[in-house]
């Protein structure tokens, strides 16, 4: 079982690394937007610092996922990227995007319950 976690939370990590590393270097193609969806990252790319400012968090999040000793640290980090995902998803009605985030919720929620006690000494 702590193989199998292990092997998921390197996945999980590898994705917000290539997502994080995407949004500093531009290497994947956009996938075709709705009129909505296009005014959003118009918005975004208005303000120029704030997509290099998530890749960055994603790719801090993920290379601190990848390490048992600092996973409950990049799970923190991941979180508000996670609740993007979620809001962005639900914004824009995507059936497919809360599927794969819904993924990506309970492998986070799983390392963060196994990791409970880490949090606890925290909120003391």
């Amino acid at each position: 079982m702590k193989i199998f976690k292990n092997i998921l939370c390197i996945l999980f990590a590898l994705l917000f690394i290539n997502a994080g590393l995407d949004k500093l270097f531009h290497y994947m193609p956009t996938p075709p937007m709705d009129m909505d969806m296009k005014k959003v990252f118009e918005a975004f790319a208005t303000i120029k610092w704030l997509m290099p400012l998530v890749g960055i968090i994603e790719l801090l999040g993920g290379l601190l996922f990848i390490f048992p000793k600092t996973r409950t640290l990049g799970a923190l980090v991941i979180f508000p990227i996670l609740i993007g995902i979620f809001t962005h998803n639900m914004i824009f009605f995507s059936q497919q995007g809360l599927i794969i985030w819904a993924v990506l919720f309970i492998i986070w929620l799983w390392v963060v319950f196994e990791n409970w006690g880490k949090y606890k000494k925290l909120m003391e």
